[in-house]
């Protein structure tokens, strides 16, 4: 029996050990507070602004907008009688919320078939990928967060349709994501250590 319990006890140990720290950095309205509480997201932002060309600001708001820097972000689960489990909303997984079949074709393309979108350095990657394009398919500049969260939201198609157009809650969302890129380019400017 003691043997048995030995065994329980060091399962317990080794799940307990195995989780990355996926949870949200404190005062996420201030992008030198994120950066300095987690410098891998400073490299992480700064190696996809020297390969995609998307600016840090850029991508800290569509990362906020997502997944509010939470490594591990899920969709909700959808409820059939308000009780009865059946399935999340979507794919949509990780600090990018990337779906599954995007998230496929991201690896395919560059090459990176180890990639988890629970990875910051990954997550980033891909936002410059998927960013870079939105603007060679449909001509939003990179550092137009607005307009690239716009695309990001509703993919290549749906932007070059208009389909945002008739979301009017969409559209209030792309404009506050657009402000927080705003806002977190003009704090980048006075971080001592970004």
């Amino acid at each position: 029996m003691s043997r048995l319990l030995r065994l329980m006890v060091l399962m317990m140990v080794l799940a307990s050990c195995g989780g990355g720290n996926y949870s949200a950095p404190r005062n996420l309205d201030n992008a030198c507070s994120i950066l300095s509480q987690r410098p891998k997201y400073a490299r992480a932002f700064r190696a996809t602004e020297r390969r995609w060309g998307v600016p840090t600001h850029v991508q800290m708001a569509t990362i906020y907008q997502e997944s509010k820097f939470i490594g591990n972000a899920r969709t909700p689960y959808r409820y059939v009688l308000g009780v009865i489990p059946m399935g999340r909303v979507s794919s949509a997984y990780g600090y990018s919320q990337a779906l599954d079949g995007t998230w496929a074709e991201y690896q395919r393309a560059t090459r990176s078939y180890g990639a988890r979108r629970d990875n910051i350095f990954d997550a980033a990657d891909f936002m410059g990928w998927y960013m870079n394009n939105s603007r060679d398919r449909n001509g939003i500049a990179l550092n137009n967060a607005k307009h690239q969260y716009l695309a990001y939201h509703e993919g290549q198609t749906g932007y070059r349709r208009g389909t945002y157009k008739r979301k009017p809650w969409l559209q209030r969302v792309s404009s506050e994501v657009g402000q927080r890129a705003s806002m977190y380019q003009a704090q980048l400017r006075s971080c001592s250590r970004y």
